[in-house]
């Protein structure tokens, strides 16, 4: 019963594979040839009652036609290499099936009768069997092998899709990358602009703070400038960058500044990306205490809240207050682009006044 053999081809999806006889042999898969043999067996039980020939001798007639059917059919997806515009490869292998499924029929009854054709053109059982297995699987056998070739093409087209979505999701988050890229550019020359001028401004004004400001400053730069090329760190490494820079703005103006970083020791392993607790560190010394002729307070701090794991990070001062185009400005904007990216779109950074005077503002995501 050449049957199975198509049968099998149609059991298991055939994904792309190399061509030539490579290709060839890869479509040979071992679930394929089970599958072939699983089919003889079942198709030469059921066609048992009608023949005379014992059982084994029937299996072996049907296993042969059926293995026989499976290796043309695989090697008609290969071989010829090139066919006419005009003629799909699966109409070719269709018509190869249907072509075998006699012709090895035919040749498994020669073997029977030692190729005596006229021998078995006399005998009515064996030519009647022949008929049988032959029609049978002519009937059955084209089917299968259309059947094979559409879910091997499903497949296909499933993987090609899988591959396709792989390929979007690579280009998406270079994309991400690049743009996170392109902000922490702009992120590092305004944070280290902003930081020698306040050492310019203490060496023209003669102050004995220079000295040991700029001494701060190159420590401070020695340990920066690695973390500066990350696009993201731990939380930990940020407060590090943090209180350094704190330091620095506090040696600055000793009796103006006042700081204190308070953030939970379970929460410093999270990544986070770098420079964006800075940004409103810094924001904070440049827009909110050195424009206050009092000074102010800065205080950094974090928590999660237990039951939606969403953390909030906040930088409040005590300094001017909000002004008319805070939020406005491209540091934050760009520090929210930041989040958005790293954290995805439900991260957000909120601003708000403090009483009697002074900003807040807090970083809210989720970690991932």
């Amino acid at each position: 019963m050449d049957s199975p053999s198509p049968a099998s081809a149609a059991s298991s999806p055939a994904f792309a594979h190399p061509s030539g006889r490579a290709g060839f042999l890869a479509s040979l898969t071992p679930s394929r040839l089970v599958f072939t043999l699983a089919l003889a067996f079942v198709g030469a039980a059921l066609l048992n009652p009608i023949f005379i020939t014992s059982f084994p001798v029937l299996l072996g007639r049907t296993l042969f036609v059926g293995v026989l059917s499976l290796v043309t059919f695989s090697a008609a997806g290969q071989w010829p290499r090139r066919l006419p515009g005009w003629m799909p490869r699966w109409v070719v292998q269709v018509l190869v099936v249907a072509l075998t499924l006699p012709l090895a029929t035919i040749l498994v009854y020669l073997l029977a009768v030692d190729g005596d054709v006229p021998a078995l053109l006399r005998h009515e059982g064996r030519l009647s069997g022949l008929i049988w297995i032959a029609g049978t699987g002519l009937l059955v056998g084209p089917l299968l092998a259309l059947a094979a070739l559409y879910r091997e093409r499903d497949a296909q087209a499933r993987s090609q899709a899988l591959h396709f979505e792989l390929e979007k999701s690579q280009l998406e988050r270079q994309a991400l990358d690049a743009r996170l890229r392109l902000m922490q550019a702009q992120v590092e020359p305004h944070f280290l602009f902003n930081t020698l001028a306040n050492v310019r401004t203490l060496v023209e004004t003669g102050s004995p703070q220079a000295g040991p400001v700029l001494g701060s400053l190159i420590a401070y730069l020695r340990g920066a400038m690695p973390r500066l090329k990350e696009q993201a760190a731990s939380l930990g490494d940020e407060l590090t960058l943090v209180r350094a820079y704190l330091e620095l703005m506090h040696m600055r103006m000793p009796d103006r500044l006042q700081f204190v970083v308070a953030v939970p020791t379970e929460l410093e392993g999270l990544r986070f990306p770098t420079m964006a607790l800075l940004t409103l560190v810094e924001n904070a010394v440049r827009h909110g205490v050195d424009p206050s002729e009092e000074g102010g307070r800065i205080e950094v701090g974090a928590q999660r809240d237990t039951r939606t794991g969403l953390v909030s990070l906040w930088v409040q001062d005590s300094g001017v207050g909000m002004s008319e185009t805070a939020g406005a400005g491209t540091g934050l904007q760009n520090l929210r682009e930041r989040m958005g990216l790293f954290f995805g779109p439900e991260a957000r950074l909120e601003l708000s006044e403090t009483p009697p005077h002074g900003l807040r503002a807090e970083l809210k995501f989720t970690p991932p």
